[in-house]
């Protein structure tokens, strides 16, 4: 039986520093235009749909009409995310499982609606602020972004209501079974003590389910076309978010640390021969197909790293720098960042006068190993907590670091809360599966032409 570490919660960047982390669900639209290739030579855009060929009815599900609008912007939202103009031939390939997932989005909002469980327009516009505020987007942005594309914003937000309401359905389904006993999560806790020093993986999933027998081969095409672009380059938490309908689709496919044993059998036996970094073939589970992208792999119990709690200052530029002819402004702000002294209090205050441009706080404690780039990393190692950095100069402003904390730690540690939350997770899991097969069963689902 699969079981789910605890997610990690994803942090903010240093400015020009850590990268930016996926949010499930949009990271790739912040820049579309800078992503999109022009079209291939021979190529042509689509051209524009009639309004009777948009309003056309491809499916009627349990009496709810899904049009061919819904596809086609559906087909373009994909399209943005990875990169891609919305060319014909692309739009048919994915088709098939295009119509397929707004089918099963529709069994599941037809669900929540008739459990009553409520998903306020408030918690999907708080999704959609926090995707803006990760990519650098003004309140609105990304609702422009989506259309200027040709993409109506309701295809995101009921793709997100429906991620939310699905979630928050399982959980209430569990009821007091979501709590697992003392003794589970002892035991839990033993078994994990036992594979110290064993091999343990960091995986990422992506789960696209057969519906019936007569529809798998074409499924099968549509995940080795989603390999193929996962292999070229489109981020995989990113095709998480868009396709898997695990329960891991929201935090972008992650499963954090687990072992063989915690994995399908078919599974196991491909991550334990993959290289880091590597992108499985598909792989075929029960009851449809998973791709696993394997990012890195340690021994179990066993991984030290330096943990270092930063703050930041950020003051900005009125104008871009001409490191050869500075203007006034910018020699002022030069002096207020060597002003800056006192550690991280001082440097928040500092932020906090220049207006905050930039957070404070670039994320919680960051591992200094893995802290980039390079000169950023020795500059903090060289940093002793309570010790503000040199001012560090870039185009747009001036940076000042302090280091809050510093401590090695064993990133591996298995704590009983760490377990409770695996097998909350994994039986969340488990019964989401059973459910989304039993709405298909009893569902009247009409496809039209």
């Amino acid at each position: 039986m699969r079981r789910f570490p605890r997610l990690r919660p994803a942090s903010a960047g240093l400015v020009m520093a850590l990268p930016a982390l996926l949010l499930a669900g949009g990271a790739a639209l912040a820049q579309p235009s800078a992503r999109q290739p022009a079209p291939r030579p021979g190529s042509a855009a689509a051209p524009a749909p009639t309004p009777a060929e948009t309003n056309r009815i491809v499916a009627v599900v349990n009496g709810d009409v899904v049009t061919e609008a819904e596809v086609r912007s559906r087909a373009r939202l994909f399209a943005l995310n990875v990169g891609l103009q919305p060319a014909p031939d692309l739009t048919a390939r994915i088709r098939p499982q295009i119509l397929r997932q707004i089918i099963e989005e529709r069994l599941r909002l037809q669900d929540i609606r008739r459990r009553r469980i409520p998903v306020g327009d408030d918690e999907v516009a708080e999704a959609i602020g926090d995707i803006e505020k990760r990519n650098g987007l003004p309140p609105g942005g990304l609702r422009a972004q989506l259309r200027e594309a040709g993409i109506e914003p309701r295809v995101l937000y009921d793709q997100l209501r429906s991620q939310l309401g699905w979630g928050r359905l399982i959980r209430g389904m569990l009821g007091p079974n979501a709590e697992p006993s003392p003794e589970a999560v002892q035991e839990a806790v033993a078994a994990h003590a036992a594979r110290v020093g064993q091999p343990e993986y960091q995986v990422s999933e992506i789960f696209v389910p057969v519906e019936n027998p007569s529809s798998a081969g074409e499924t099968k095409r549509f995940v080795d076309d989603v390999i193929t672009r996962l292999r070229q380059g489109l981020p995989f938490a990113l095709a998480a978010t868009q396709f898997s309908q695990s329960q891991t689709a929201l935090q972008g496919g992650d499963l954090g640390w687990i072992s063989a044993n915690q994995l399908d059998p078919e599974v196991a036996a491909v991550v334990q021969r993959m290289p880091p970094g590597a992108v499985s073939n598909a792989v075929e589970v029960p009851g449809g197909y998973q791709i696993v992208q394997l990012r890195a792999k340690r021994e179990t119990g066993r991984e030290n790293a330096t943990m270092v709690t930063l703050r930041q200052a950020f003051l900005p530029f009125s104008t871009p720098l001409d490191p050869q002819n500075p203007t006034e402004q910018q020699r002022a702000v030069l002096t207020r960042a060597q002003a800056i002294k006192g550690g991280c209090d001082a440097v928040e205050a500092a932020n906090r006068a220049a207006g905050n441009v930039r957070p404070a706080d670039p994320g919680g404690e960051v591992r200094l190993e893995t802290l980039g780039p390079p000169a950023l990393r020795q500059l903090v190692a060289g940093l002793a907590p309570g010790r503000t950095s040199q001012p560090i100069v870039t185009p747009d402003g001036i940076l000042v670091i302090a280091v809050c904390a510093k401590e090695t730690k064993n990133l591996a540690t298995f704590t009983p809360e760490m377990a409770k939350q695996q097998i909350m997770r994994d039986r969340a899991e488990n019964l989401s599966r059973q459910q989304s097969r039993d709405l298909r069963r009893r569902a009247t689902i009409e496809m039209r032409g």
